[in-house]
């Protein structure tokens, strides 16, 4: 399991269009070299590495400072892999607010483009987002929700809550291949600034400080 910190602060606003459109393009050839040399689930398994994404949205030009990088770089992704899914076998679904809602009914729309069941893909999104939000009570809301996956049936998830009262994000990381329960230590990252002895984490293996 990988595991790490970072700091998110949270920052009102967007991106500026011409900086987001920069990085859609970016975003997009990066994970086609990745995907072609490396084979797609090298990016998933990235994407699921708090350190690389966060290295990543830098490349890409955004504040390294900021729970903002978490939205636009998933966002540039989204649009940036439109017409070339098949290509690189990656498919986005979700994101943002409103968008994060509609994440099952894209998963099963690309399902049903490709002849596939999607089932399995819906319900790994919203137990995802199930234990984020409930099984884990650490104080952060859930506002965006980013389910990456494959023909093949592999997945990442890049996910992140808020908290008002502090000010902070925390993204949450997810990565099929290591996942072996969902309510048994099944992150493959949490990232956030603090540690904090009050958080009630129900899917860890071990009591104690949750980060």
């Amino acid at each position: 399991m990988k595991t790490g910190i970072a700091a998110l602060p949270l920052h009102n606003g967007k991106a500026p269009p011409w900086l987001f459109q920069r990085m859609v393009q970016l975003s997009r050839e990066m994970t086609l070299i990745i995907a072609g040399e490396y084979g797609v689930q090298e990016m998933l398994r990235r994407l699921s590495d708090p350190c690389w994404f966060q290295a990543f949205g830098c490349v890409l030009g955004f504040d390294w400072h900021s729970s903002g990088l978490t939205t636009t770089v998933c966002g540039a992704l989204k649009v940036g892999l439109r017409g070339v899914e098949k290509e690189v076998d990656l498919y986005v679904a979700g994101g943002k607010g409103g968008a994060s809602r509609k994440t099952p009914a894209e998963i099963a729309s690309a399902g049903d483009r490709l002849l596939l069941d999607s089932s399995a893909l819906v319900y790994a999104s919203k137990m995802a987002a199930k234990v984020d939000s409930t099984a884990v009570q650490d104080g952060y809301q859930l506002y965006h929700h980013c389910f990456f996956f494959t023909s093949a049936g592999q997945w990442a998830v890049v996910q992140q809550g808020m908290n008002t009262s502090n000010r902070y994000a925390r993204r949450y990381h997810w990565l099929s291949d290591s996942l072996r329960d969902f309510v048994c230590e099944p992150h493959a990252a949490v990232c956030c600034d603090e540690q904090d002895a009050d958080v009630l984490n129900m899917v860890a293996a071990e009591a104690g400080p949750s980060r």
